[in-house]
């Protein structure tokens, strides 16, 4: 393979040049993912530059080029290791046929292995479920319960994220007629980027959105001031104090959403084991007077699991949106 190109096109001579070929090679793939794939080859292209100098960028990526790959080798390489790895990672289903042979290929990709399945025979076409089997079907997906988990988490993470954005603000604002303001300031929003990460894999793990597994790369050839100017002009900064922001009023929403549904359906649940030793129906009562009869405690109970699954699949909607709101405001696009 001639080092100066790869499949009859011409390797980039420039950083920028790679980065822009890898971001236009991945351009339908998930924004996470080449948010990552990006950091990785940013990182190791520059580590390679530091790492020889006197040679030019050219010389550089054309020496490299037959280790870690072409953009379009480098793209191949991202998008079989995202389906290997979902494939991993996804449950299979039941009557699922076995797999027949199975290859593993490892790569290095910046120092990272890269993994692809070979030799798989064609998945089965699922049966469609029935509109009962969907319903009910909920109570078995594991994202259910990490939306679920989620939305009663959020009222602390919520709670945390907007204190943070309002303290920092206002003490970087209130603080930047003094010198020591602009260090805060920086730290301030340094944070923030910290935290965006922290937040996307706890999207990422209980709702199920894939979100970037590293931060945006920070040139290190630039100037600290230059990396800091970057940091506040760029938009996705501004957008995840936003998401955090807006992170306390969803939060109390989503806390109270799950808890009373959840509250509710449980008493109804319960009640005709309540009615059985106590000869009370709980919580049905109006100015002192209970409302039903004993023999309506088993219609309590149905009701009472039938709206234990609705909110099963409120919560799978509340986490699908949330996921699709935190991928807008935290990816860079």
């Amino acid at each position: 393979m001639n080092i100066a190109s790869v499949a009859g096109r011409a390797l980039p001579t420039t950083i920028p040049e790679y980065l822009a070929q890898l971001r236009a090679a991945l351009h339908d793939a998930d924004p996470a993912m080449v948010q990552d794939a990006l950091y990785d080859a940013e990182e190791y292209l520059r580590s390679e530059l530091a790492a020889q100098p006197g040679r030019s960028e050219a010389e550089v990526i054309a020496d490299v080029a037959s280790s870690y790959g072409a953009p379009e080798e480098v793209a191949d390489i991202y998008r079989e290791t995202e389906i290997t790895v979902n494939r991993a990672l996804r449950t299979p289903s039941a009557g699922a046929a076995p797999l027949r042979r199975t290859v593993v290929a490892t790569g290095t990709v910046g120092g990272a292995a890269a993994a692809a399945s070979i030799g798989t025979p064609p998945p089965a076409t699922p049966k469609p479920r029935s509109a009962l089997a969907r319903f009910f079907g909920v109570a078995l997906e594991a994202r259910t319960y990490g939306a679920l988990f989620y939305m009663l988490l959020s009222l602390a993470t919520g709670t945390f994220f907007f204190t943070w954005v309002v303290t920092g603000l206002s003490l970087s604002l209130g603080l930047m007629v003094l010198i020591i303001g602009i260090p805060i300031t920086v730290l301030f929003f340094g944070s923030v980027r910290g935290l965006s990460l922290l937040e996307g894999r706890l999207v990422e793990a209980l709702l199920g959105e894939r979100m970037p597994r590293r931060p945006t790369y920070s040139d290190r050839s630039r100037s600290w001031l230059q990396r800091v100017g970057d940091m506040f002009t760029d938009g996705r900064t501004w957008l995840t104090l936003l998401y955090f922001v807006l992170m306390l009023p969803l939060g109390i929403v989503y806390f109270t959403i799950a808890v009373t549904l959840l509250s509710i359906s449980l008493s109804f649940i319960w009640a005709p084991v309540a009615a059985l030793f106590t000869g009370e129906i709980p919580g049905i009562y109006i100015e002192g007077e209970q409302m039903l009869s004993m023999w309506a405690t088993p219609l309590l109970a149905v009701a009472g699991v039938l709206l234990l699954f609705v909110t099963l699949h409120l919560a799978r909607g509340i986490g699908r949106l949330h996921g699709m709101m935190a991928k807008h405001l935290l990816v860079r696009l």
